[in-house]
């Protein structure tokens, strides 16, 4: 039988998922999750390169591991795990530093979108080094495939690159990731209610245009009552506005409906109704994953005995590499575990 392909998938513990994480990411990964050898990680150490209270990341990093549960991963199928847990990823994240030109970190966009109205001082070393730590996030795992958005296929490069480089010093110890950034799944792109030019984000300055996942049926109907349309009052599908557009796309990721069956159930309806409708729908969506949610955090020694295990199960495999990775560069081995 031929293996399947190895895909790393991670999410940082900052902010509250969303309606966006859930159809652009969760259910694509739920959707797919059969179809491969999956690590999901709670990438809670890129978490660190911006200031954190730590009973809120500790707090959050498992809402998050339950959230992932809830949408539908199932830890027995799939590998689940907090980064933390694994230690050789600090580890191969420095080896790899050690490897990594200046000028490669300095060329990446997002660092330079991040800090550009940012005192030096202010900046941590952390965020600079962020795509190294992602690496060998991927490294780690012999990964075949990675799910990221747009954002992250400059950091994607850097890896591959990285581990091209590391291969052609040291001989070949990694895997070339290949990026899924158009899922198979057709993870939707969910825009911001109040900016419907902007995509629905964690880090919104206003929370009236997220819709997140534990978010209360009577406050999201209040958020898409809300939510930007146009200056008309009905439905155009013609030509909607991006707003309305917005609305309908949710919509239509969430039923699943064509394109003919949107237009008989939306030409021409009032705005208001349109808002209640799409409403419903996330309402509906959203119950049963807040249900196992609830029941998940109601267990957190459960909870965490399932991390554990994520963990022991992530850990044999990196550890096998970073033992491969060590001995390629010369480093000793513990007392104890043989020749190097």
């Amino acid at each position: 039988m031929t293996e399947r392909p190895t895909v790393f998938s991670g999410m940082q513990p900052s902010g509250d998922l969303h309606l966006g994480n859930l159809l652009g990411a969760l259910r694509p990964w739920v959707l797919e999750q059969h179809l491969f050898h999956n690590y999901f990680c709670v990438v809670d150490l890129h978490a660190l390169t911006v200031p954190q209270d730590p009973l809120a990341l500790a707090a959050k990093t498992r809402e998050l591991a339950a959230l992932y549960i809830a949408s539908g991963i199932d830890p027995d199928s799939s590998t689940l795990l907090v980064q933390s847990h694994v230690s050789e990823h600090s580890e191969l994240a420095w080896i790899l530093g050690c490897f990594t030109p200046m000028g490669w970190l300095e060329r990446m966009t997002q660092y330079k979108d991040k800090t550009r109205h940012s005192a030096q001082e202010r900046i941590s070393s952390g965020l600079f080094t962020y795509p190294v730590l992602m690496a060998a996030d991927i490294l780690l795992y012999r990964t075949n495939f990675v799910t990221v958005g747009e954002d992250q296929r400059q950091h994607l490069e850097l890896t591959r690159n990285l581990a091209t480089r590391f291969n052609h010093l040291m001989g070949d110890v990694f895997v070339i990731p290949e990026p899924r950034i158009g899922q198979l799944g057709g993870g939707a792109r969910v825009m911001s209610l109040e900016d419907p030019a902007s995509k629905m984000s964690k880090s919104d300055d206003s929370d009236w245009g997220v819709i997140a996942l534990l978010d209360p049926p009577d406050r999201i109907r209040a958020k898409f009552r809300r939510a930007k349309t146009d200056s008309g009052s009905s439905v155009d599908m013609e030509a909607p506005s991006p707003g309305v557009a917005n609305l309908l796309d949710i919509y239509r990721a969430l039923t699943g409906c064509s394109q003919d069956a949107l237009t008989s159930e939306f030409q021409g309806i009032g705005y208001g109704q349109l808002k209640d409708k799409v409403a419903d729908q996330v309402i509906a969506a959203l119950e049963p994953i807040q249900r196992r949610y609830r029941d998940l955090t109601a267990d957190p020694v459960g909870l965490d005995a399932i991390l554990a295990r994520g963990a022991e199960a992530a850990r044999g495999v990196a550890s096998a590499t970073l033992r491969e990775v060590r001995s390629r560069i010369g480093l000793l081995p513990p007392s104890g575990s043989g020749p190097l």
